[in-house]
């Protein structure tokens, strides 16, 4: 099965499952998103994004998501292996971006 990341099926799996991924999961995908969108953000890094993104957003885990505690520790995992290949593309206005969306879902 192919796994091809789109902006919906990002949105539609973070908004259904950000309570139960918790802020840390939320803040990694948001991070990655909006630096996705940054027109200098080169390609390679771009890639590396969609591809963990895409991971994120797979129905084949979808079962585990739903398991308490650990069901979205390799969900983190990938999130957090992608930012660290493109820290340098996550400045202050893609950090400020992320966090009003996450005070907007989680309060301060």
């Amino acid at each position: 099965m192919q796994q091809e990341y789109s902006e919906q099926g990002f949105w539609d799996k973070l908004k259904g499952f950000a309570l139960k991924a918790g802020r840390e999961v939320v803040e990694n995908a948001l991070l990655l998103y909006y630096a996705a969108k940054r027109e200098n953000t080169p390609k390679w890094a771009k890639t590396a994004i969609f591809g963990a993104l895409a991971y994120f957003i797979s129905p084949l885990d979808a079962i585990a998501d739903l398991t308490p505690i650990v069901g979205f520790s390799d969900d983190l995992g990938a999130l957090a292996a992608a930012l660290a290949m493109v820290s340098m593309y996550i400045d202050d206005s893609v950090h400020a971006e992320a966090a009003s969306t996450l005070n907007r879902w989680f309060g301060d």
